[in-house]
């Protein structure tokens, strides 16, 4: 009787294993039968292929998705240097394995002198709000140190390598950067056009080779002694000295004294989603904002049909210019009080307001209660899954184009001029604020897909996000498609912005019920997302960039 019980046990362990093989041969099979143009295992989608490619090569190494997301950064300050670099700031949306998110906010600070006249300022230099006076306090280093240390795998300097061999290499220019040359023609004088000369002293072209010797000599200092080295070393000394020559107020106190915030993601639901996003001074209780109002109309693809179609786009224009009204709530909640911002993202709220959308007609700027502040468009945004199903959606800026145009020629840093985001947002400032944000990286998570997405061009940012997941989730547009459909933007004074390929008979119509329509000098809307559904990935990278994901 032993004998036969154990001969039963035996064959059920032997089928059991025979499932479980079968099961894990299926599995890989199936894994391996996505679609051309998906990933079975991770991606990266930066603003250019080659940090993709950057971002993917450390997730192959074994490196976590803030490792890739850290090389695809520090990749991009070198490709897009006019957008983002270690001069700057970000925020990060950091998801694990286990679907728990944080955000790990080194967005740049106010110094602890700062002119005290400055917003006074805003107005009167007609937005030109470059100089040594906007220079906020550095956070982007420190930021990279803090998500390193909490979700890390690969070492540190590992993660600085490639860039340190692009910087001194040299790459070509990209066709992108050299659009924004133009704007150093107003800058001649200073030490950051000559960064970009050739030896015949004329600015670089389209293909030319660019090195940045001075900053791959910073980052490989930081690469081999850590993120102290920029805050409290020889490079700090320099980075001030290079500023106060300038004529900034920066000093070491400031850097020695940057914290890093790291804190828990707001949430809202969005049909089979759950939207995570930072919480202010983020643009993420705005787009939740948006979004809560859109997701009421029951939306399809039938929405963009016929007249339906003009009068989708007459409700979230109308959104958008409520939400404009909104924006001097959304602020550093370390100095300001959160209940604005917590309320902003209510659904009562959003459905008052959704009741005070017109169908047939726009309002003056009272209607909605706004003040203008200043329009922006630089930034860049890095969206990362890996094979765990971890996940990092990261925007990093150094605000306008080319920051403050103030160049450290010692450590080769360009810096920021964040403190422009102030500008018509606040009354005044405190030293350690951070200022307000239209950034907004979040992960969309359900029971069976994942969405980690973000966006750059400053003000746009918004209205980036908002019509991707509109199109996306709600039109039935596949995510290329989604991203690369032709938007409308909103901006400050509540003008309205199409994109050229924009349909001409809805904006006609729009124009018809009074809204003002202006075209844009640039449309510099740009954005980045990585989705898994079940078990295939699919990355996209902004075409408007000329950006391409990478994945495995």
């Amino acid at each position: 009787m032993a004998r036969s019980k154990a001969r039963i046990y035996t064959c059920i362990a032997l089928t059991l294993l025979s499932t479980i093989g079968i099961i894990i041969v299926c599995t890989r099979f199936i894994r391996q039968d996505c679609p051309k143009g998906l990933f079975k295992s991770a991606a990266v989608a930066a603003d250019s292929e080659t940090c993709s490619k950057v971002g993917r090569d450390i997730l192959q190494r074994g490196g976590s998705a803030v490792d890739g997301a850290i090389a695809a950064l520090l990749c991009t300050s070198v490709v897009n240097p006019q957008s983002m670099g270690i001069g700057g700031g970000s925020i990060f949306t950091v998801m694990d394995s286990s679907g728990k998110v944080k955000i790990i906010n080194s967005r740049e600070s106010v110094p602890q002198e700062f002119n005290p006249d400055l917003l006074s300022r805003c107005t009167q230099i007609n937005q030109d709000v470059t100089g040594s006076q906007w220079i906020g306090v550095p956070g982007e280093i420190r930021g990279y140190e803090q998500a390193h240390r909490l979700f890390g795998k690969l070492p540190w300097a590992s993660l600085f390598n490639p860039t340190i061999k692009l910087a001194r290499e040299g790459i070509p220019v990209p066709e992108i950067l050299s659009r924004f040359f133009q704007v150093l023609n107003k800058s001649e004088t200073l030490p950051i056009r000559k960064l970009f000369l050739g030896k015949d002293g004329k600015l670089l072209k389209v293909g030319d080779v660019m090195k940045f010797e001075k900053l791959a000599d910073t980052l490989e200092i930081i690469a081999n002694h850590g993120a102290d080295a920029f805050y409290t070393g020889k490079v700090a000394e320099d980075l001030i000295n290079d500023i106060k020559e300038a004529g900034g107020k920066l000093n070491m106190k400031d850097l020695e004294s940057f914290k890093v915030k790291v804190t828990d993601a707001w949430t809202i639901p969005l049909g089979e989603y759950q939207m995570h996003f930072p919480p202010p001074p983020s643009g993420g209780p705005i787009l939740a904002f948006i979004l809560n109002i859109m997701k009421e109309y029951s939306l399809n693809s039938a929405s963009l049909m016929g007249e339906q179609k003009t009068l989708t786009y007459q409700r979230y224009i109308e959104a958008c210019k409520f939400s404009n009204g909104l924006r001097k709530y959304i602020r550093d909640p370390h100095f300001n009080s959160e209940a604005g911002a917590l309320k902003v993202i209510e659904q009562q709220f959003a459905d008052h307001f959704r009741a005070m959308i017109s169908s047939d007609k726009t309002h003056d700027a009272q209607y909605y209660n706004i003040t203008p502040y200043l329009d922006t468009m630089g930034t860049t945004h890095v969206s990362v899954l890996a094979e765990d199903g971890s996940a990092v959606t990261v925007t990093s800026t150094i605000n306008h184009m080319f920051g403050s145009r103030v160049f450290s020629p010692k450590t080769g840093v360009i810096l920021n001029n964040e403190l422009s985001d102030f500008c018509g947002k606040a009354e005044h400032i405190v030293t350690g604020e951070q200022p307000p944000s239209s950034m907004s990286p979040i992960v969309l998570r359900s029971k069976y897909k994942t969405l980690v997405m973000g966006a750059s061009g400053g003000s746009m940012i918004t209205t980036g996000i908002a019509l991707t997941l509109v199109n996306h989730l709600w039109f039935g547009k596949s995510l290329e498609d989604a991203i690369s459909a032709p938007v409308v933007y909103v901006d400050p004074k509540n003008i309205l912005k199409f994109e050229p390929n924009f349909d001409q008979t809805v904006v006609k119509d729009l124009k018809a019920l009074g809204h003002r329509v202006e075209v844009p000098l640039y449309f510099y809307n740009v954005v980045n997302a990585v989705e898994k559904d079940n078990s295939c990935i699919r990355a996209v990278s902004d075409a408007r960039k000329m950006g391409k994901a990478a994945g495995y």
